[in-house]
């Protein structure tokens, strides 16, 4: 089944007119007509209601859009990401997704991967609060993600150092003054959260609901990204959980950090890929930042910081 044929039906599917899919397209409404009805002999079905006045899909049409459409798009993902590599020189491609900065270790292991092995690593946003959704979506080959990861399509393939994680709150907050607090002490702060997607065992991990003693802890307000809930903590009416390499990050007057015991080491980032497109590129990958492993743990973090 030629492509043209397909790009032609999806594009009339959203247009509804033959002039107008003509001129997107680039081709004549003779021609238009010609692929419509090449491909209804194809499919061994009418696609495409046309009168005088008005175009529109049949049921059979509908349908073969729907089913077509993610393939067709996925294709051209395909034809996109094999011409970049050609403008880049390199034989793959590895789109790896982030929440927050890149440390130059990390940028180097991508480097030894492109040199030796001749793959390209694309680094990409990831919302906050939607660490997963992408990569299950296909959109990403993988993401370096806050764990726990439970989801049986996604995969694990390297796990970096853990973090001890602290409470950021204001200056002014009564606990301030305080070296240090306990889980307990979490019932007395207004915790941000993690908006997006992301499965309700993950945002508890993030932001945990109660107390070890069942003590509910309140979280009135979610952010979307690290830098809003620095803000939001220095106006003193909310706090934060973050790891040590966030704060390091993200340091500013006006806000202090205070280790909470018993979450030493709680905080872990991971690779993470789905299980089905388990590859021998995203092994060499994980293989790669194992030997990098004493790099990474020299800067007490590991490639992102995500709190």
């Amino acid at each position: 089944m030629h492509v043209q044929q397909i790009e032609c039906l999806i594009t009339l599917a959203e247009e509804l007119h033959f002039g107008r899919t003509a001129e997107r397209l680039g081709l004549s409404q003779s021609r238009v007509s010609q692929l419509i009805a090449t491909l209804e002999a194809r499919v061994g079905a009418r696609l495409v209601a046309r009168t005088s006045r008005r175009v529109a899909l049949t049921r059979a049409g509908a349908q073969f859009v729907k089913d077509v459409r993610p393939a067709y798009l996925g294709l051209l993902r395909t034809f996109d990401r094999a011409r970049d590599r050609a403008m880049r020189g390199a034989l793959e491609e590895l789109r790896i997704g982030f929440t927050g900065m890149v440390y130059a270790e990390i940028i180097a292991t991508f480097r030894t991967l492109h040199a030796q092995h001749g793959v390209s690593v694309h680094t990409h946003d990831v919302p906050l609060g939607s660490p997963f959704t992408a990569v299950l979506d296909g959109e990403l080959d993988a993401v370096i993600a806050e764990l726990p990861v439970h989801e049986r399509e996604l995969t694990i393939g390297f796990r970096f150092a853990a973090q001890d994680q602290f409470v950021v709150v204001s200056t002014d907050h009564p606990l301030a003054d305080r070296e240090a607090v306990d889980q307990e002490d979490l019932a007395q702060f207004d915790l941000l959260h993690r908006i997006g997607d992301a499965p309700d065992y993950w945002k508890a991990a993030r932001t945990p609901s109660m107390t070890p003693a069942g003590v509910p802890i309140l979280s009135t307000a979610g952010i979307t990204t690290i830098q809003q809930g620095i803000t939001l903590a220095a106006s003193g009416h909310h706090a934060m959980l973050a790891c040590r390499p966030l704060i390091e990050h993200y340091a500013r007057t006006g806000l202090r950090t205070l280790p909470v015991r018993g979450l030493e080491a709680t905080s872990q980032l991971g690779l993470v890929w789905r299980t089905d497109q388990t590859n021998p590129t995203l092994l060499t990958l994980a293989g790669l930042l194992e030997l990098a492993r004493p790099a990474i743990t020299s800067l007490g973090a590991p490639a992102s910081h995500q709190g």
